[in-house]
């Protein structure tokens, strides 16, 4: 073969290693990013730079309901509090994929009732008048209304903001005055807070955040993390 012929084939081999050494370090690049995501221990958690210690999930620590809504009925052997970020990410990650199946196999079941607490983060802007907005609703049309404000303010998540706040409550059957009244006066924006820093408190650093008749689960965690903890308390 000639020296021209030569230059061309180990240019094709060149090119033919080159790609498949960049094809390997792409797939194997992938792989490690969505093995480190998907094995996180402590799932997808928006955190706020605390550094203070977590509680462990083998500890119990008590935490009060207090005032704060319930879904599910009260004698229920299982109590799960939540503490939520109504602009958290991870918090509409677990409302869309791992909420429905709590609230089908536990709360619909009467296993279990959910309490809600508010812990909106101060770097996220619509978080605090979302709580407020929940409250606002729940004033006037108790917890199954605040349920149903949850539920929206967490389905159109992108959208939040003080005018569909007023349309969601609306469409949700609250009187339209006295809920623009109670949000814009902030009436509820000292109970939002003291949540946030009762959670604190009792070492929440993020959300979302779980405690399972007192044991700790961090993170938008999947069904089974949960399932695993409820049945363990059954």
């Amino acid at each position: 073969m000639d020296e021209e012929g030569t230059i061309k084939i180990k240019k094709e081999s060149i090119w033919k290693y080159s790609t498949f050494i960049l094809l390997a370090v792409v797939i194997i690049g992938g792989f490690v990013f969505f093995s480190k995501d998907s094995s996180s221990p402590t799932g997808k958690v928006i955190n706020t730079g605390n550094t203070g210690n977590l509680p462990s999930p083998s500890q119990k620590v008590e935490v009060e309901e207090g005032d704060s809504p319930v879904l599910g009925k009260a004698e229920a052997k299982i109590t799960m509090i939540e503490f939520l970020d109504y602009e958290c990410p991870f918090c509409g990650r677990h409302f869309q994929q791992t909420y429905p199946l709590i609230y089908k196999e536990y709360i619909e079941t009467g296993k279990l009732k959910l309490v809600f607490k508010d812990f909106p983060l101060n770097f996220h802007p619509n978080a605090q008048k979302a709580a407020e907005a929940a409250r606002c609703v729940r004033e006037q049309k108790g917890d199954e209304g605040y349920f149903k404000m949850h539920d929206k303010l967490f389905e159109n998540q992108k959208s939040l903001s003080l005018e569909n706040y007023e349309k969601w409550a609306k469409e949700i059957g609250a009187d339209e005055e006295k809920f623009d009244t109670c949000l814009t006066s902030g009436k509820f924006a000292s109970a939002v807070q003291d949540d946030l820093d009762y959670g604190q408190k009792v070492g929440v650093q993020g959300t979302p955040a779980f405690f399972v008749n007192g044991k700790f689960i961090e993170g938008a965690q999947p069904y089974s993390v949960f399932k695993q903890a409820i049945n363990a308390e059954l």
